[in-house]
């Protein structure tokens, strides 16, 4: 199909939604597109690029799709991060199932279909394109991966090797219903992915291509890794603060008494620091008691909403996102 040719299909049909966060990536977007279009229009599925705020040539390059019938094209006003921009996609998607690409061109187009095709076998709730050592992205990133990987284990149960993907396919519905919670910067990818293998949903792995990056430059660096370690602790204190709290507490509580126990069989009288130990180990039980009153509360009420709000609600709320974000 030509650049400029318009297709006849309309959106209604469409089983699938393919969301592109897009921030400054003008020098892949263009290669991309000219596949990613025909290819979407190809299988009836819906299109969404989501330019969060780029200030390159991104918003010229978008413009000659605007009159596709089967692409929704949203522009931030400024810059809302990773996280943010997918937000905005997902809840605009309204097919059955929505899937998440980058826009620098790494992801393999067929990879589209093919989970597409698992998450039906599976009846999965969420596949994550594994990206395996392919593409490899060097020796200090791949160190990242892996040690915010450990450490969401030690918080949770992480059956997921390829947390931070951002090829991702969900059920919409599922998706759209954790939003609220998710944040705005490169952690998303693997905030969300902790949140629905915590409310037990069912998540899967299979395995993608993944293309090194011809053109542009990776905004992920150190501080993202900062951020997701972050987001990581906040999901945990929000899903499960007692695990936190509960270690704190044993670990103050066992280091005061192996400091206090031989200091008192020496009958030298009880040790402030072993007594300040203790007391230290008791008041994180019982803030993480608290903590975990609090947790079930908020919890509580984003099922009450999420059981009150009709998809109807989420459909006219991304419809206003888009009419206000686009053009």
């Amino acid at each position: 199909m030509e650049r400029n040719q318009k297709p006849n299909s309309g959106p209604g049909s469409a089983v699938l939604s393919v969301v592109v966060p897009i921030f400054n990536e003008a020098d892949s977007l263009l290669s991309l597109l000219t596949e990613l279009v025909p290819y979407c229009l190809d299988h009836k599925w819906m299109l969404i690029l989501v330019n969060d705020g780029s200030s390159d040539e991104t918003p010229a390059i978008l413009k000659d799709y605007e009159e596709y019938p089967d692409i929704k094209i949203i522009h931030h006003k400024v810059n809302r991060g990773y996280g943010g921009a997918l937000k905005t996609g997902l809840l605009n998607a309204d097919t059955q199932f929505v899937v998440t690409i980058d826009a620098d061109g790494q992801h393999e187009l067929s990879d589209l279909a093919e989970l597409l095709r698992f998450t039906l076998e599976k009846d999965a709730d969420l596949v994550v394109g594994n990206r395996g050592k392919q593409g490899s992205s060097g020796l200090y990133r791949n160190f990242g991966r892996w040690m915010i990987r450990n450490f969401a284990a030690l918080l949770m149960p992480v059956h997921i090797s390829d947390l931070n993907s951002g090829f991702k396919l969900y059920q919409t519905k599922l998706v759209q219903r954790y939003l609220s919670i998710c944040p705005d910067s490169m952690a998303f990818s693997d905030v969300i992915t902790l949140i629905f293998i915590k409310k037990r949903h069912l998540v899967l792995e299979h395995p993608i291509i993944n293309k090194k990056r011809v053109t542009g430059k990776s905004t992920i660096n150190t501080y993202t890794a900062i951020q997701t370690v972050m987001e990581i602790i906040n999901i945990a204190m929000l899903f499960n603060p007692l695990r936190i709290f509960l270690s704190l507490s044993v670990l103050c509580i066992g280091f005061g008494f192996v400091w206090g126990i031989p200091i008192l069989l020496r009958a030298r009288g009880v040790s402030v620091g072993a007594m300040l130990a203790i007391v230290t180990g008791l008041l994180f039980f019982f803030i993480g008691l608290i903590a975990e009153q609090l947790s079930a509360m908020r919890l509580g009420l984003l099922d009450t909403n999420n059981d009150h709000d009709a998809p109807c609600d989420l459909l006219s709320k991304s419809n206003r996102d888009y009419h206000e974000g686009s053009h």
